[in-house]
């Protein structure tokens, strides 16, 4: 098992980078915003993404809590604030119409022409987010699954429910690719984080050209977990979608027995009941033998050397549940968490009688593939109802309260999110983490607790001189 446990430091490290990329610490010592603070929801309101300007609207009451919005957000857009100093309109005009290398030649002009200027964090955010838009619009439009898919998993803020057309274009180049039991954990963890009945019923009607009927049984379960409110109008629509697939009506699913953790709109969602297996898993797996697949000695090699290209590639359509398990592992260090999590599942169901410590092994696999695919609750509950080893399970505890942390951080629960870091830096044997440590000190400025804050920026920095350690004094400068 130490190959497992070798692969699982460099997920929670991968998973992390993902959230971290999304969720990075705004540095601001004031409590009011100026007018460059106010650039993104300026841009937003000149593309009308109201979507967009609400979500920025949250953001900056909580990063200003001195700010007010004029009584009409019109009045904000045309206003200029360069007061002799660099004019950036240009920069963010060029980003409106989608010139993207000229919007970075006129950030190297304007660094050249005033040395002590840098671009503002939320600027170059907003580039970066849309140039990576643009790439998977190409990609798609081209089906090119492969580029579209990369573009997709390097920019996790694309899945946002504000732009749900990714959610579904990266669901079609998935099933484009072959890669079905991906296509239908997206549509799945679209499900769970997108609750208007407008973006629901859509998406059910995607998935319903892919899903096997126990998958779509399966997501309208979900469905009515996730937002049971809508209860009446998903069954109807569960009935319509039979009926078209010549199965009639059956009646609604029963309801749920677990309560769906919250999370935020570019994570997946929780799986739909607590006792049930994940959705996605193939049905193609039911039929498997424990054994007699002759290529699991070479498969198992491959692992335990952690080629897992070679370990991927020999285990292709597995014809036992012991080449399945292998194979299993091989997809979750291979970034191919959902197909990971439909084997593990598969395994679990019928493969206790493999014996040794596969019983226990499938069970923390099933917890690392759920954390993987930001399924933090699930993959905790997992965890606490199987017997691991105590490396595995300080692996997948170390793993939940990093998540935990980082999304009650970008939720704006700044308490819940120091509670979880201090908890992890009790239990993580080399300590918190410096991305996670920076995030910890700004959640406690953003609760008040400014000299907390500033001596912890000042022991980081005092560590290593960083430009975020010096930005986290100066914000935190000056407090009781």
């Amino acid at each position: 098992m130490c190959s497992h446990l070798t692969s699982a430091p460099r997920l929670a490290a991968a998973v992390l980078l993902s959230a971290l990329l999304a969720l990075a610490p705004q540095t601001a010592p004031a409590q009011t915003a100026t007018q460059e603070d106010l650039r993104a929801l300026v841009f937003y309101l000149q593309q009308d993404d109201q979507p967009a300007v609400q979500a920025e609207l949250r953001r900056l009451r909580a990063q200003f809590p001195d700010w007010r919005p004029p009584a009409t957000l019109s009045e904000l857009v045309g206003t200029e604030a360069d007061g002799g100093g660099p004019d950036v309109a240009g920069i963010w005009q060029r980003i409106d119409r989608q010139d993207f290398a000229g919007a970075r030649r006129m950030i190297d002009q304007t660094r050249r022409a005033h040395p002590d200027w840098t671009p503002d964090g939320e600027m170059l955010r907003i580039l970066e987010l849309n140039e990576a838009q643009a790439r998977f619009d190409a990609a798609v439009a081209a089906r090119n699954a492969p580029d579209a898919i990369a573009v997709a998993r390097r920019t996790p803020q694309l899945m946002r429910c504000d732009r749900i057309n990714n959610a579904w274009g990266l669901a079609e180049m998935y099933h484009l690719a072959g890669q079905t039991a991906n296509a239908v954990a997206t549509y799945r963890s679209t499900l769970g984080s997108c609750q208007r009945l407008a973006d629901m019923e859509p998406t059910l009607e995607k998935a319903d050209a892919v899903a096997s009927p126990a998958q779509m049984a399966e997501l309208f379960s979900a469905a009515r977990q996730a937002a049971p409110q809508h209860r009446d109008q998903l069954d109807r629509l569960e009935q319509r979608l039979r009926a078209g697939r010549g199965g009639g009506s059956t009646g609604s699913a029963p309801a749920p027995t677990a309560q769906r953790s919250p999370a935020p709109s570019a994570a997946p969602a929780p799986a739909a009941a607590a006792g049930a297996m994940p959705a996605g898993a193939p049905t193609s797996f039911d039929g498997l033998p424990l054994r007699g697949d002759a290529r699991v000695s070479e498969v198992r090699a491959a692992k335990e050397a952690e080629n897992w290209s070679r370990c991927f590639a020999r285990s292709a359509a597995p014809r036992s549940l012991e080449l399945l398990y292998e194979r299993s592992w091989c997809a979750l260090a291979h970034d191919r968490p959902a197909e990971a999590l439909a084997g593990f599942a598969a395994v679990a169901q019928r493969g206790g009688a493999l014996g040794g410590n596969i019983p226990r092994d499938v069970r923390y696999g099933l917890a690392l593939a759920h954390l993987s695919l930001q399924m933090t609750e699930e993959g905790a509950r997992i965890a606490g109802t199987a017997n691991l080893t105590d490396a595995q399970r300080l692996e997948v505890e170390t793993i939940v309260l990093d998540q935990r942390g980082v999304r009650a951080f970008r939720l704006g629960e700044f308490r819940q999110a120091i509670a979880s870091f201090d908890a992890l830096e009790q239990s993580a044997s080399g300590g918190l983490r410096r991305d996670l440590a920076i995030m910890r000190a700004y959640a406690h400025l953003n609760t008040g607790q400014r000299g907390t804050a500033h001596a912890q920026f000042q022991r980081l920095h005092d560590q290593l001189t960083t430009a975020e350690t010096r930005a986290g004094l100066d914000a935190s400068r000056g407090g009781p």
